[in-house]
């Protein structure tokens, strides 16, 4: 699944016409909606605040996606804005375009112009990431040989995403989906003694 690689805004003019594109990574149609709800407060005298969102679960493959034109002439604006995100394959994310309308009309394929090409602004703008489900493992050492592994962990092709001192030193390392046997082979080659292995679940590593 593709992501943006951060939130953002752009802003085009079109005869007259501001079209100010918010874009923002969201896990769920709660976090869209206070994202829209915010971008409704922030710009109060545009004329159009319209929509689209594509939220993706990797667990299950299941996608939610909605558009919503917010007045403008049915199928001018939320709808290509989402065929937008769609052709990118873009998941987890809410685009907000706001216009403040300039005197003149755009036509309705100016309006589809005008709304797609704002949001393509925008997108070229924050760039795009990869995110690629992996497992969270847990790897559990005394301390005198926490040291030596950290080195490892962070010379390997592994992803050490955390280090947590207690009793002992826990390091929470991502390893994609098909490689966990070949990590507990690593683990056990290198370390030198036995090293126990929690799944702690799912997690998102996101990729160029």
């Amino acid at each position: 699944m593709r992501v943006i690689a951060r939130d953002g805004e752009h802003e085009i003019e079109i005869q007259r016409s501001r079209f100010r594109c918010t874009v923002a990574r969201v896990s769920d149609v709660d976090e869209a909606t206070a994202v829209i709800a915010r971008v409704r407060r922030a710009g109060p005298t545009a004329s159009h605040h319209c929509t689209a969102l594509r939220i993706g679960d990797p667990g299950t493959g299941g996608l939610t996606a909605r558009s919503n034109d917010d007045g403008e002439p049915s199928g001018t604006a939320g709808v290509p804005m989402l065929e937008v995100l769609t052709r990118r394959g873009l998941t987890d994310v809410v685009a907000v375009v706001s216009r403040w309308f300039g005197g003149t009309k755009l036509g309705a394929g100016g309006l589809v112009r005008a709304y797609s090409g704002a949001l393509t602004a925008t997108l070229d703008t924050v760039g795009e990431l990869r995110r690629v489900r992996h497992r969270a493992l847990l790897v559990a050492v005394p301390h005198d040989r926490a040291g030596r592994l950290e080195h490892h962990l962070r010379t390997s092709p592994y992803r050490l995403r955390d280090v947590e001192y207690g009793a002992d030193v826990t390091f929470t390392v991502a390893v994609a989906d098909g490689d966990v046997a070949g990590f507990e082979a690593w683990l056990a080659e290198g370390s030198g003694a036995p090293v126990d292995v929690l799944d702690a679940g799912p997690c998102d590593v996101y990729l160029p």
